[in-house]
């Protein structure tokens, strides 16, 4: 499957500009994953420009 990387950077609200996996969903969710993290854009938008991917700050923004 060919990665839909034009279509995915319209909906990416990932903030870390540097990050290499932007708008690469598939490398995002498996690169978060083997460091025991959520992708940013599971978080609302004020949680996700705190960097912090972790479950425990994910389940507390849900609060």
């Amino acid at each position: 499957m060919e990665c839909a990387l034009k279509q995915n950077l319209n909906f990416c609200s990932c903030t870390y500009e540097p990050c290499p996996r932007k708008g690469k969903c598939c490398e995002c969710v498996q690169y978060h994953k083997s460091n025991g993290q959520l992708p940013g854009c599971l978080f609302s938008g004020a949680a996700e420009r705190t960097y912090d991917r972790s479950i425990s700050r994910f389940i507390a923004d849900q609060s």
